[in-house]
This record gives structure tokens, sequence and C-alpha cells, in this order.
């Protein structure tokens, strides 16, 4: 089954929008993982099992565990998720994009080192810096169109010109996407929940494709206004990250329950709005 259809069947059999984010923070994590060195595939574990029922998608976020040298804990808690939760898809947040045989190498870290079900990407190198995550069909591309960053704006909101007119280049990206690089039907957007404004119009012209829409917990994005202006004609259409507010809901021993009921609550908001 293709990342698409995967996502489609959860958002259907799980009644949920949710997708957690895994970005693990040792300082973060409670107290009985001080000792345990293998803490972060431990804490992100239990964070999976704890939310499964409620989400329709996981996020490991590649940096977070790049950056304590915890590549095999990020390998072995995307092998348990696909081992457990065989139904909800895993999508790889690397942001990646780069030229010829290197946008090949980043595809098979993603897909074949990793086995995750889509990834994170950025256009700003054009077509063929994507080509070789586009070609595999069966997995989810997942490109950056209006990030949820405070600076977002500085280079995404530049007004050019074409099709007879100016307009935004975000616009620009959904539309090239849309119109020219979907051609699997794998693509998707990541559209920050902080412009709720900027989620109407991607939506005007992307029509169904799904959004990755992070920015709402931590970050201060407003689920009405998500669900409002993002949704999909049969209310769907939205991948729905939130990260800080569901792993550290609680940093003590009840963390797995406090993840379980933040999660919940998401899912159970987003659904009531839409």
């Amino acid at each position: 089954m293709s990342f698409t259809q995967s996502l489609r069947t959860r958002w259907e059999h799980a009644d949920s929008l949710v997708c957690v984010g895994l970005d693990p923070e040792p300082a973060r994590f409670p107290a009985r993982f001080s000792d345990t060195p293998d803490a972060v595939f431990q804490f992100c574990r239990d964070i999976v099992d704890a939310t499964a029922e409620y989400v329709c998608a996981f996020k490991p976020q590649i940096a977070h565990f790049a950056a304590l040298g915890a590549e095999s804990a990020l390998l072995r808690l995307i092998e348990h998720a696909h081992r457990a939760h065989p139904d909800i898809p895993v999508i790889l947040d690397s942001k990646r994009g780069d030229i010829g045989s290197t946008a090949a190498h980043y595809a098979r870290e993603a897909f074949d080192r990793y086995a995750a079900d889509a990834v994170t990407v950025n256009p700003y190198l054009g077509h063929d810096s994507l080509q070789p995550f586009l070609d595999r069909a069966d997995r989810g591309v997942v490109i950056l169109c209006r990030t949820s960053n405070p600076g977002a704006g500085d280079l995404q909101d530049l007004a050019v010109s074409g099709n007879g007119g100016s307009r935004p280049l975000y616009q620009h990206v959904a539309e090239k996407i849309a119109r020219d690089w979907n051609g699997n039907g794998n693509c998707a957007l990541v559209v920050g929940a902080t412009w709720p404004e900027q989620l109407r119009e991607v939506r005007a012209i992307v029509g169904e494709m799904p959004l990755l829409i992070p920015g709402v917990g931590a970050q201060g994005g407003d689920v009405a206004a998500v669900v409002g202006n993002a949704r999909s004609a049969d209310g769907t259409g939205m991948i729905v990250s939130s990260s800080r507010a569901v792993l550290y809901a609680s940093n003590g021993e009840d963390y797995m329950d406090a993840a379980a009921t933040a999660a919940r609550t998401l899912r159970d908001q987003i659904n009531r709005y839409r």
C-alpha cells in the first residue's frame, strides 16, 4: 500500500488527523531515564505505543537523533513502529534537498536505510533535486511550502511574477507541485498552523492533496482556524503535527498516560471542528 493510501486508510479507521512528532531531548525525559543507556529509543518507543490509538502518523525528526549519535535508536524506533503498529505511516522529518547523485543518496537514506513511509524535503533547488524522491511512487514526498517559523516570510512571501500576475512564492510552489510534480500522486505540502490564511490559499490551489501542518501546541497554532482553513472537501486532508506538547506532557512516572491524553485531546479538538 502506498503512503497516500495508508494515510487515507488511517484517517478513516482511526478517525484521527493527529501526527505525533518524535523530537527527543534527553534533558526533558522523566527521571527514570537518567541512567538508561538506551534512553532515546526507550522513551520514544513508549510514546509511540502510548499514542498509537489516537494518531494517523508518526514523525521522527532526524536531527534530534543524529545530534545525539542516536541513528541506531531511530532505525530501531521506525522498525518498532512498523512492527507494532503496521497501519500507521512514519514520516521522516529531514527536509532534504540537493542535486544529482546526492539527492539519490538522500532518497535511499530515507526510504531504504530508515524504511520511512514518507520524508520531508526542500524544493528550493528545483525539480531535479526532488526527482529521486518523487520516483518512489509508493513513498510520500512532503514538500516545504509555507513553514511555521517566524522568519518564513523572508523568502516564502516574496512576490514572484508568473501566469499573468504576481503572487507570493509559496503559492507558486504549491501550484507547481500540484500541477507538475505530483504525477505519482505521492506529494504532500508542509504549511504551518501559525498561518491560517495561507492554509486556506494553499488548500484552494492544491485541492485534495494532504497538508502536513506543524505548529499546533507549543508554537501556538489555533486548532479551529487550522481545521476551518485546511480541511479538504471530505473533512480530512490534514496531518496535524504536535511534538513537544505530547512528548513532554509530563516528566513524571505518568509520562505515557499524559502523552496519550494529550494526543487524544488534540484528536478530539480537531474532530469537533471538522
